[in-house]
């Protein structure tokens, strides 16, 4: 599609709007991520906008090689996209009013409206599988006991509960068979609804029965089966939210994506939040993200032993989590942990579903991987470089 002549030094013509065409396309996506579930509607919609512009500059932009390189990658990105050439475009009116219920879409409208460049909303991800293994929304890593319920996020818009059950004899380290998800009402968005899932009844419908709430069309809050039984989606399109939740064997798994600036609406008296603080110390397993394993026949101090019948040794356990999880990161290590403390084979496929899922909701790709005695961060790219031709080109081989 691209040649190598789309990095030369091309000079656009005076009367060819081809660049305010490309800023726009720029501006109408720069806010959009994959993992929510208004995605493609949303690129689709400037995919069209941006064509539109295009057509409009056809005659003055005829012997543009700017303009021509938009036109092939438009044409291809639809095709990819499976948008089609009829439909609604994004609007660059400065009066144009947000939707109350489309989360993606404020923070553009709002730069509409004030007139100043706002930035990207900022997404934090939160994740508990395992024995019970946490990460939370500072990509700290922890690994805890907390037998019994415990609010994993209780903030203006949303409340997460899960319980956690012991999991072998003599030992106290437990995994979660509950999780109860309270989606608060929200102006004309949705009413209140309620969600809960145990050990074998994951269910595609709130308590109430019904899949969605608000207005079914708008698809404002819904519920997607992925797995019969053993695997859902939850997408609250006006608060960005994404919720998935699994069953591997006996117990279940969470993840989560949230909004950053609505993670932390909440009161001083809602501080307990495992995705926000983290475990409370006399809960936790691990030595600052560090686990110590388990060996045959020795108890550590709190109180995990790795019993003979399970029949894994740390050389044993080692090989089988590799199977899954080539990386050795934190995730591996939860594996080996887990299948050492408890036995059971099914927390290989927890700890690698999780990892899928941190990949799936994760807004950092740089942090997807904790290993341990890591400080973590990572550095961003500056996305300013863009010019004329290249602008065109760089922007539209990020899409395709």
């Amino acid at each position: 599609l691209l040649s190598v002549s789309c990095l030369g030094d091309c000079q656009l013509h005076t009367s060819c709007g081809i660049q305010k065409c490309t800023t726009d396309f720029v501006s109408f996506t720069s806010h959009l991520n994959a993992a929510l579930e208004d995605f493609d509607l949303e690129f689709c919609k400037a995919l069209r906008a941006y064509s539109v512009c295009t057509y409009r500059n056809s005659k003055v932009c005829r012997g543009n090689l700017v303009y021509h390189s938009a036109v092939l990658g438009i044409g291809d990105l639809m095709t990819q996209r499976n948008c089609t050439k009829d439909g609604p475009t994004s609007s660059t009116s400065p009066e144009m009013t947000p939707d109350p219920c489309n989360y993606s879409g404020h923070a553009e409208a709002r730069e509409h409206q004030g007139g100043d460049k706002t930035s990207p909303p900022t997404y934090l991800f939160c994740g508990l599988f395992g024995d019970p293994h946490l990460r939370t929304f500072k990509d700290h890593f922890q690994t805890c006991k907390v037998e019994g319920a415990w609010p994993l996020i209780d903030n203006n818009y949303l409340s997460v509960q899960v319980t956690n059950v012991l999991v072998v004899p003599g030992s106290s380290a437990t995994a979660t068979n509950k999780i109860t998800i309270i989606f608060k009402s929200y102006q004309d968005c949705t009413d209140q609804k309620v969600y809960q899932a145990v050990t074998d009844d994951l269910p595609a419908a709130f308590v109430d029965g019904t899949t969605s709430g608000g207005d079914g069309n708008t698809r404002n809050l819904h519920i997607v089966e992925k797995v019969s039984g053993k695997y859902i989606e939850m997408h609250a399109r006006y608060i960005g939210t994404t919720v998935y939740i699994r069953q591997l064997g006996h117990y279940l798994t969470l993840a989560i994506r949230m909004p950053q600036e609505l993670v932390m609406a909440y009161e001083e008296s809602q501080d307990l939040q495992l995705c926000v603080n983290g475990c409370p110390a006399g809960e936790r397993i691990d030595q600052s993200g560090h686990l110590p394993l388990p060996v045959v026949g020795k108890r550590l101090p709190w109180g995990a032993a790795a019993h003979p019948q399970s029949g894994y040794t740390l050389e044993t356990a080692t090989t089988k989590c590799h199977e899954k999880m080539l990386v050795k990161d934190i995730y591996f290590y939860s594996c080996v942990f887990d299948l050492l403390t408890t036995g059971d084979a099914n927390f290989t496929a927890a700890a690698h579903s999780a990892l899928q899922d941190v990949e799936a909701l994760h807004p950092s790709k740089e942090r997807w991987h904790i290993f341990p005695r890591s400080g973590g961060g990572g550095v961003g790219r500056d996305s300013k470089f863009f010019v004329s031709l290249g602008l065109v080109c760089l922007i539209l081989v990020a899409y395709l």
